[in-house]
């Protein structure tokens, strides 16, 4: 049997900003369903896991028909990393591939996706956009960004809380003589939407990985962009508020 690509949905039961966004209502439904729904969709994807802490979202998972997969506590703390948490999912799936599914343990390790419980919006087709970038260029990882908008690094500045002076964050000239948000140069910053890597890179096997909290990407790292606003990561109550009327407004067919 043949594998293509896990998707491992990550969502811890804990939150401080948001309680319960990984499972509060989003347009009529769980917004953890949101992204297991994505995750259907994309045709790379052959098998979904649901990882975490919470019972509520994993019997959303099992509801869903997906694997659920309970994390263990010390992968579902405030200072857990997700790719501890990818890696125990990674691991429990395979494992349970080989034993329950007939797959072949000596072939070559699936690709994997990293998505998050809290992303109820994405772009149609992103899942598939990442990983067969990650398949064509052969690297080690496929990250989605969007563009920063009027919050460029050119405009950051700082401001002294007691004589309200206003210098540069960096350099000598404010704002880098740039006033025109369209005559900045292209900036982005990752969005959430999508991690597509190599069961190389997550686990550690890819040779230069920089040490540290980031080197489950390995080497070669790459981005697609997605348009501003196409993927809404829910950490404040007004990300679910736009969430909801987003999908509500797709749903109406507008």
């Amino acid at each position: 049997m043949a594998m293509k690509t896990i998707a491992i949905i990550l969502g811890r039961g804990g939150s401080k900003g948001v309680p319960g966004k990984n499972t509060m209502t989003i347009a009529g439904k769980p917004c953890v369903a949101w992204t297991i729904e994505a995750a259907k969709t994309a045709r790379c994807v052959s098998r979904i896991v649901v990882s975490s802490d919470d019972a509520n979202l994993l019997d959303i998972a099992r509801g869903a028909g997906v694997i659920a997969l309970p994390r263990p506590e010390q992968l579902a703390s405030d200072t857990a990393r997700i790719d501890d948490a990818a890696r125990h999912a990674a691991e429990a799936t395979l494992q349970a591939l080989v034993l329950d599914n007939g797959v072949d343990p000596g072939q070559p390790h699936p690709n994997l996706v990293i998505l998050y419980a809290n992303v109820p919006v994405r772009p149609a087709g992103l899942i598939d956009r990442a990983v067969a970038l990650l398949q064509e260029s052969g690297c080690d990882s496929v990250q989605s960004y969007t563009g920063v908008g009027k919050f460029h690094p050119w405009w950051i500045a700082r401001v002294d809380p007691q004589s309200g002076l206003v210098r540069p964050w960096d350099g000598d000239v404010l704002n880098h003589g740039v006033f025109r948000r369209q005559d900045l140069p292209p900036a982005f910053i990752p969005d959430g939407g999508v991690i597509a890597l190599t069961w190389r890179a997550l686990f550690h096997q890819v040779p230069g990985a920089q040490e540290g909290p980031h080197r489950f990407f390995g080497v070669d790292r790459r981005g697609i962009i997605n348009a501003e606003g196409s993927v809404i990561d829910i950490d404040a109550q007004d990300d679910a508020m736009m969430a909801e009327a987003i999908l509500k407004r797709v749903a109406r067919g507008a």
